[in-house]
C-alpha cells in the first residue's frame, strides 16, 4: 500500500513537471519565434531592428502594470514597414501616397506608453501566435481600414489568398494558407438592423432606419467560429436616422419628420452598443474574445465633413496640447458604459482595445483630399475620418498583438491551475 501512494506521488509529480515544460515551451514560442529559412527571412533582418528586444511588458498576477493605451507618439525612423508599392491591399481612398500627398513626416511615429515600451508588432512572431485562430473586423469602414493595415504590415511574411463566400466588398475572408490564419470583415456600419429610408434627406446623405434593440444577423449569425471579434461603430452615428424601438418610431436624429420626435445621437449610439454586446452575450456557442475598439476621433477643421471642412496639420499633438470634449467625449463613455456593463454579466471575454487617445493626437494622419487625382470628376470630401496607410493605425497592430499575447498567457496559466486542481 506504501509502496502505492509512493508510485502515486511519482506519477502526480512528474505530471506537474510536465505541464510546467508545456506552459514554459508556450511562453518561449510567443516571445521567441522561430525563424526558419524562408525567402522572406532576408526582409526579416532588414526590419528587426525596429522590433524592440526588451523585455514584454511586466505583469502582476494577471494584470498590467503599465496602461498601454496612455502616452505620447514619440519618432521611429525605421517606420513604415510597407509602402503603397509593396502592398495590394490599401484601398484607394486611403492610398495617400499613390495620389501625391507631399510630406512623410507622418509616417515616422510610435506609440510609446507612459512607464513601459509597446513593441513593434513582429509579423513572424504574430502569425506564428495566430496560427490555426480566425479573427473577425465587424463595423463600418475604419475597421475595413484597421483589416487593411494589418494585411499590409504580415505581407512582409506571407499574402493571403481570397477565400470570401460571396462577391459582395462588404463581407470579406483572407486566409493565410502557411498557417491556417483567418481574417474576416463585415460591414455594418451600425451594428444593428438598418435600411436606407431615404437617399437624400435633410442633408442630402441619406435617412437611415435604426432597429436599435434588433440584432444585425449579418454578423451576430457569423461569429461562433471566431476566436477574435474586433467590433467597432462611430462615425454613421452623425447621419440623419430614424430610431426604432419595439418596431415602433421613438424618435429620430434631425430627421425633419412632422410629428417625431428629435432625440440626440448619443441616444441611438448607446442603444446599438447595448444590443450587440447583448447579441454577443447571448451566443451559446461563441468561445472567443470580443475586443470592442474604441472611437477614433476625426479631426475636421474649419467645417463638417460635409461643408468643406479639412484636416492639414503635419505633426502629430502632445498630449497636453488637445483634449477629448464634446461628442468625441460623449461616444467615448458611452462605449465604457456598455461595455463594464456587459462585461459584469460575465458570460463572455470581453476586452477594451482603448485606441481614443492615441488616435486623438493624430490630426496628421488621415487622407484629406489624397485619397483621389486632383483632376477625377468626383464627388468626395476631404477624408478626416480614415487613416492613410502607411500611417498611424498601423500601431493598432502593436496594441492588438500585446492584448492577444496576453490572452494566450491567461488561458495557458488557466489550463495549467485546471489541471493542478485535478490532480490535487
Amino acid at each position: 500500500m506504501e509502496l502505492t501512494t509512493k508510485n502515486n506521488k511519482k506519477i502526480r509529480n512528474a505530471i506537474i513537471l510536465i505541464a510546467t515544460a508545456l506552459i514554459l515551451i508556450t511562453v518561449i514560442r510567443l516571445n521567441y519565434p522561430l525563424l526558419q529559412q524562408s525567402p522572406s527571412l532576408s526582409s526579416y533582418k532588414e526590419y528587426s531592428s525596429a522590433v524592440h528586444a526588451g523585455r514584454d511588458i511586466k505583469l502582476t498576477g494577471n494584470q498590467e502594470e503599465c496602461d498601454i493605451f496612455t502616452g505620447e507618439w514619440v519618432r521611429n525612423t525605421d517606420a513604415p514597414y510597407y509602402t503603397n508599392k509593396t502592398c495590394w491591399a490599401i484601398h484607394e481612398h486611403q492610398n495617400c501616397m499613390k495620389y501625391g500627398r507631399p510630406d512623410s513626416d507622418f509616417l515616422k511615429w510610435k506609440w510609446k506608453p507612459d512607464g513601459c515600451e509597446l513593441p513593434v508588432m513582429n509579423p513572424y512572431q504574430f502569425l506564428d501566435m495566430a496560427r490555426d485562430k480566425t479573427i473577425a473586423f465587424v463595423g463600418d469602414s475604419v475597421g475595413r481600414n484597421q483589416m487593411q493595415s494589418m494585411i499590409c504590415l504580415l505581407s512582409r511574411v506571407e499574402y493571403p489568398i481570397d477565400v470570401s463566400p460571396t462577391t459582395d466588398e462588404h463581407f470579406k475572408r483572407w486566409t493565410y494558407v502557411n498557417y491556417n490564419f483567418t481574417l474576416a470583415y463585415f460591414w455594418t456600419p451600425f451594428l444593428v438592423r438598418s435600411d436606407e429610408r431615404d437617399s437624400d434627406g435633410p442633408t442630402h446623405t441619406g435617412i437611415f432606419n435604426l432597429y436599435l434593440d434588433e440584432f444585425d444577423e449579418s454578423w451576430t449569425s457569423e461569429i461562433d467560429e471566431f476566436d477574435y471579434v474586433i467590433l467597432n461603430a462611430g462615425h454613421w452615428f452623425t447621419r440623419t436616422a430614424v430610431y426604432y424601438e419595439n418596431r415602433r418610431i421613438v424618435g429620430c436624429r434631425f430627421c425633419q419628420i412632422p410629428n417625431i420626435t428629435d432625440l440626440p445621437m448619443t441616444y441611438g449610439y448607446r442603444r446599438v452598443f447595448r444590443t450587440a454586446l447583448r447579441a454577443i452575450n447571448g451566443r451559446k456557442n461563441f468561445n472567443g474574445v470580443v475586443f470592442l475598439r474604441t472611437f477614433a476621433p476625426s479631426h475636421f477643421e474649419n467645417g463638417m465633413w460635409n461643408e468643406g471642412g479639412n484636416c492639414l496639420r503635419r505633426r502629430p499633438y502632445r498630449s497636453n496640447e488637445t483634449i477629448l470634449e464634446g461628442l468625441n467625449l460623449d461616444f467615448y463613455m458611452i462605449q465604457l458604459e456598455e461595455f463594464r456593463a456587459a462585461q459584469r454579466e460575465g458570460k463572455k471575454k470581453f476586452r477594451l482595445l482603448d485606441t481614443t487617445q492615441a488616435m486623438l493626437l493624430r490630426p496628421d494622419g488621415h487622407p484629406s483630399r489624397y485619397g483621389h487625382w486632383p483632376e477625377e470628376k468626383v464627388t468626395l470630401y476631404n477624408d478626416c475620418v480614415h487613416w492613410c496607410l502607411p500611417g498611424p493605425i498601423d500601431s493598432w497592430a502593436d496594441f492588438l498583438a500585446h492584448m492577444m499575447k496576453m490572452e494566450a498567457r491567461k488561458t495557458s496559466a488557466e489550463r495549467l491551475f485546471q489541471r493542478q486542481k485535478k490532480m490535487h
